[in-house]
This record gives C-alpha cells, sequence and structure tokens, in this order.
C-alpha cells in the first residue's frame, strides 16, 4: 500500500490513466474486429471502408502511447493485404 503523499497520488493517477487507456485498446480492437468481420464475409467494399475508418483509431493509438509505433505499422499492413486480396 502506497504509504506517502506521493506514492497515494500516483496510485491514483495509475488507475485513471489505466482505465483511459483500457477504453482506448477496446476501441481500437472494435475497430479492427469490424474490419475483420468484413473480410471474413468477403465485402471487399465494407472491408476497405472499414480499414479506412480503422487507420486513423490506430495511429492515434500509438500517439497516446496504448500502441507501439511498429505494433500499429505491422496490423496495418496485414489488414491492408488481407483487404486486397478479397476476390
Amino acid at each position: 500500500m502506497a504509504n506517502t503523499p506521493q506514492a497515494k497520488k500516483r496510485a491514483l493517477q495509475n488507475e485513471r490513466r489505466y482505465a483511459v487507456n483500457k477504453a482506448r485498446r477496446s476501441r481500437i480492437r472494435t475497430f479492427l474486429r469490424k474490419v475483420e468481420e468484413a473480410i471474413a464475409a468477403g465485402d471487399k467494399d465494407a472491408a476497405a471502408a472499414a480499414l479506412r475508418a480503422a487507420q486513423p483509431q490506430l495511429m492515434r493509438g500509438v500517439t497516446k502511447g496504448v500502441l507501439h509505433k511498429n505494433t500499429a505499422a505491422r496490423k496495418m499492413s496485414r489488414l491492408s493485404a488481407r483487404v486486397k486480396a478479397i476476390g
């Protein structure tokens, strides 16, 4: 348990940041899931639209420190290749 005032404050700040980051991660995963579902359905137009909507969310996750830059780039690259491969 935090004993000093500074440690108590840091514990509260960590809880708040954890909640915010959790919500951001969840939002990003939702956008990625929409792309995955469109790919699974074989709907190229819907998949492309979902990917365009997911890209800014991934980049925002990078700037906010939720995702690493290379992780976001890798996800984008793989998803865009799969969207492009749809018949």
